[in-house]
């Protein structure tokens, strides 16, 4: 939306952000443009964590924000490792501040870890960005990933090493990213009692 100047047509995603409103200045012309600024929540896990699941359940009963899975997005033009997926991560950062521009904030479910977003241009026009962990113990994200169909190949040897890896990855490192992760451990939770936690811990931050 915004990127591009309305006063110079000038287009820059790094404009200058300021506060009291927020307002994004024009580089070129030094255009000022006001946006609405809103947090974003993020909920990301291994696979088999119960992220999509979740996301399912969640958006049939959200009324307060939109419930969005990153795969949506997903195409081979993102598939870039070497830079850690920044297109991928900074383009979702876009959408979501479109969508903010309508007074409502997104829960967005998909693997990742905070500096994914945190380094992108399209950042500073978010309030805050939290961040949810799902995790579990080894042996059901294991059993889990093994019960899914053949052609998903998420029963593979290396998937299950590259999963289970990444889920302690997450238990070993979320307290120590910038910001902090939230832990839900959902071993033993029912569907029912993971949406209301994940559903929670987004009401507490909205208010």
């Amino acid at each position: 939306m915004f990127n591009v100047c309305p006063s110079c047509g000038q287009y820059n995603e790094a404009k200058e952000v300021l506060s009291a409103p927020d307002r994004a200045v024009c580089p070129s012309c030094q255009n000022d443009f006001e946006f609405k600024s809103l947090p974003l929540f993020v909920v990301t896990g291994a696979s088999g964590s119960g992220k999509t699941t979740v996301a399912l359940s969640l958006m049939k009963t959200a009324s307060d924000y939109i419930v969005l899975d990153q795969d949506i997005l997903w195409c081979d033009a993102f598939n870039t490792p070497d830079d850690d997926f920044m297109q991928f991560r900074n383009t979702w950062l876009r959408v979501i501040k479109n969508i903010q521009q309508a007074g409502c904030s997104v829960v967005l479910f998909g693997t990742s870890i905070p500096k994914q977003f945190e380094t992108c241009a399209e950042r500073r026009y978010l309030s805050e960005i939290h961040y949810l962990a799902l995790v579990c113990e080894p042996e059901e994200l294991k059993r889990r990933l093994l019960a899914r169909p053949d052609w998903r190949q998420s029963g593979t040897p290396e998937n299950l090493e590259s999963m289970v890896s990444f889920n302690k990855w997450l238990l070993d490192n979320a307290a120590e990213t910038a910001p902090q992760m939230t832990l839900l451990d959902t071993t033993d939770a029912t569907l029912d009692q993971t949406v209301k936690a994940t559903h929670d811990w987004v009401a507490s931050k909205l208010t």
